[in-house]
Order: C-alpha cells, then structure tokens, then sequence
C-alpha cells in the first residue's frame, strides 16, 4: 500500500507548481484500496489534464502497481 501512495505522491509533485500542498492518504480495505489525491485549487487541472487524460494515466499506473498486490486501487482526486 505504501508503494503506491508513494508513487501517487510523486507524479502529482512532479506535476504541480505548489508541492508541499499535495497529500495523499490512503484507506484500505479488504480487496481494494482507495487513494485520495489532494493538490491546491489552481493545480486541480495539472492533476485532471485535458479531459482527464492525465489522471487516467495516473490511474493507469496505479491500476498496475495494485495489480502485483493483488487488489483493486481507485484514485479519488479531491477538490
């Protein structure tokens, strides 16, 4: 799980003008893991990218990790 709140935490600092305000935090459960990605309000459409082609990436990405641990991970980008 740690594994993937880190990858999650670098590709939305990489990202972003304001790093220090990403916080990622996850929850997890018996078979999945739910992600929450938060940034600063201006770097919201860093994170989405043009019609969400950027979070589906991270998704994607994410999608793979979880795959090795054998659950299911769901990245949530909060406002």
């Amino acid at each position: 799980m740690e594994q993937m709140k880190d990858l999650v935490s670098f590709l939305a600092r990489s990202l972003v003008d304001e790093p220090e305000a990403v916080e990622v935090v996850a929850i997890e459960g018996d078979h999945s893991i739910v992600i929450e990605l938060t940034v600063a309000q201006d770097d919201l459409g860093k994170v989405i990218g043009k019609e969400g082609r950027t979070a589906r990436a991270m998704r994607t990405l994410l999608a793979a990790t979880s795959a090795k641990q054998r659950k299911r991970a769901v990245l949530d980008i909060l406002e």
